[in-house]
């Protein structure tokens, strides 16, 4: 089979929709409330912790329970609004979305919120790619597609920035509870515009679903997740451990045999044949690999070693979200000019310096040294994200639109999940080894410690309630040891992120190409 690119420059046989800044608007809102939902939660995760007795394990879960319903089906999400039509699977998708968070407030337990959580991804799976989608069908010039999906991407950036700041101040107002219960408005104003003035699309040659690749893709993927995020608890080399990475292997290598013996696959894996389009996914993957585990650290480190507020933890990481805004926008403008190659390359390589950066912080370290690091994370996120998406759907044909934003929309998804697995993991045994190594840990009971071990916020309660049988000196000492373990958790998840986006950063310089090409080999 051979895959055509679109035309990337104007088409001149193609009217273009005067109403497409529009469309792009009602859809931006669709995206920023998904990206809210993604990152909202981080902030609230001290909250849980505190109300209830979330561990770290479990807190990964709520975090990665969105993350792999979304991975696991936004392929199949794109697939049904290339065949059923864009706009009704944004309509559908943003119904079940809105009701996944308002049942979430509901929630008396983690594992309740773990399944809202879940519920939430799956909307966010079928409104995702159809936002991507709609915006390639609306926008035929290059340049001009370029520029509505850098404005997409600075959706990226606006909801890391409001969702910190929003989420803080719910909680500080009422209920951590109501950290979902604000995105349900704004799903609900995206549905009312985008039902009004989105147009409908679709593949007229859409072909019928593909089961049995959706099948092996989720469980190849929720048992790599499920064994990344158990393997603290469980052992890494423990049987349940090694026996999930055996099946997400052999799944794994299953699924792609499948899709590549289908005349009509859920994914077209001969699209990985274009240079263009591997490396972009790649970049794209890394990126959102360590910005998510970083944010799933960056939280906890605010509240439980700086002792922020959640809503000065939220006012905190205003920079990053703004750098990743603005450099969305210019990132495109940037690629455009000088190629993507230059431009995703040096994002990936800003963000492995941010990494390597932050993990030389302390409970010391000065809030303005902080924001010279999420500016150079942030830089790099904008430059990497909207200018390697803008190469994935450059790369595919504009009636194959929802393959290519699912495709896309699945390295955002895969590469976060796998980052808050990874990272939290990583953080998770170092933290863990590292408590039981303190002195003053070793001398409190065998049951208190494996409790500290589930988490910092766990362990600080732990020395808070021991004060009163220990002494003030004692309960101190057990808090400063349990910061200290969480700094070298959080130092060790840091340099795994820079060493990811580094390796991104030579994969981008070596495969993409520095200009898109108009005709691509494919299979």
């Amino acid at each position: 089979m051979t895959t055509t690119s679109p035309v990337e420059a104007t088409d001149s046989s193609v009217t273009p929709d005067p109403a497409r800044w529009l469309v792009l608007a009602v859809v931006c809102v669709a995206t920023y409330a998904v990206l809210v939902d993604t990152s909202i939660v981080n902030v609230a995760l001290p909250t849980l912790v505190r109300e209830l007795d979330a561990t770290t394990t479990e807190l990964k879960w709520i975090v990665d329970a969105y993350n792999l319903a979304f991975a696991s089906l936004v392929l199949v999400g794109g697939s049904l609004g290339d065949r059923f039509g864009r706009k009704t699977m944004l309509l559908l998708g943003l119904a079940v979305f809105a009701f996944g968070n308002l049942a979430a407030t509901t929630m008396n337990s983690p594992e309740g919120l773990m399944a809202m959580r879940a519920v939430m991804g799956v909307g966010a799976a079928l409104v995702f790619p159809a936002t991507l989608s709609i915006i390639t069908n609306v926008f035929t010039d290059r340049a001009e597609r370029a520029k509505a999906i850098g404005l997409w991407g600075a959706m990226t950036g606006l909801g890391v920035a409001s969702a910190p700041i929003i989420g803080g101040w719910v909680i500080e107002q009422g209920s951590w509870r109501w950290v979902f219960a604000v995105v349900v408005p704004i799903a609900v104003v995206a549905f009312a515009f985008a039902a009004w003035r989105v147009p409908q699309s679709s593949d007229p040659d859409a072909p019928p679903l593909d089961l049995g690749g959706l099948g092996l893709s989720i469980v190849a993927l929720a048992a790599l997740v499920t064994a990344i995020i158990q393997g603290p608890e469980w052992g890494w080399l423990g049987s349940g451990t090694l026996s999930l990475f055996a099946v997400a292997l052999v799944v794994g290598v299953a699924f792609v045999a499948w899709e590549l013996r289908r005349d009509q696959p859920m994914l077209d894996v001969s699209l990985f044949a274009n240079p263009r389009f591997t490396a972009a996914s790649g970049s794209v993957t890394f990126a959102f690999f360590a910005l998510f585990g970083f944010i799933f650290l960056i939280t906890q480190y605010f509240q439980f070693v700086l002792g922020y507020s959640p809503f000065e933890s939220g006012l905190r990481v205003i920079p990053v979200a703004v750098s990743i805004a603005v450099a969305s926008i210019l990132g495109t403008r940037l690629a455009v000019r000088f190629g993507n190659k230059a431009v995703v390359a040096s994002g990936l390589l800003s963000m492995s310096i941010a990494f390597a950066w932050v993990s030389t912080a302390s409970p010391s370290t000065p809030y303005v040294e902080i924001i010279g690091q999420m500016i150079f994370l942030g830089l790099g996120l904008g430059c990497t994200s909207a200018p390697a998406t803008e190469a994935i759907m450059g790369a595919v044909p504009p009636h194959k639109a929802g393959q290519g934003s699912a495709v896309n929309d699945a390295t955002r998804e895969v590469g976060g999940t796998l980052g808050v697995a990874v990272i939290g993991s990583v953080f998770a045994s170092v933290y863990a080894t590292a408590l039981g190594d303190r002195p003053a840990w070793g001398q409190v009971p065998a049951e208190l410690l494996e409790q500290a071990k589930d988490g910092v916020g766990l362990a600080l309660g732990v020395s808070e309630g021991a004060a009163a049988q220990v002494g003030p000196e004692t309960a101190a000492a057990l808090a400063d040891g349990a910061i200290a373990s969480f700094m070298d958790g959080l130092q060790a998840g840091c340099l795994v992120a820079a060493g990811v986006t580094l390796v991104g950063a030579l994969m981008a310089a070596l495969l993409l190409p520095a200009r898109p090409q108009h005709a691509h080999a494919g299979h």
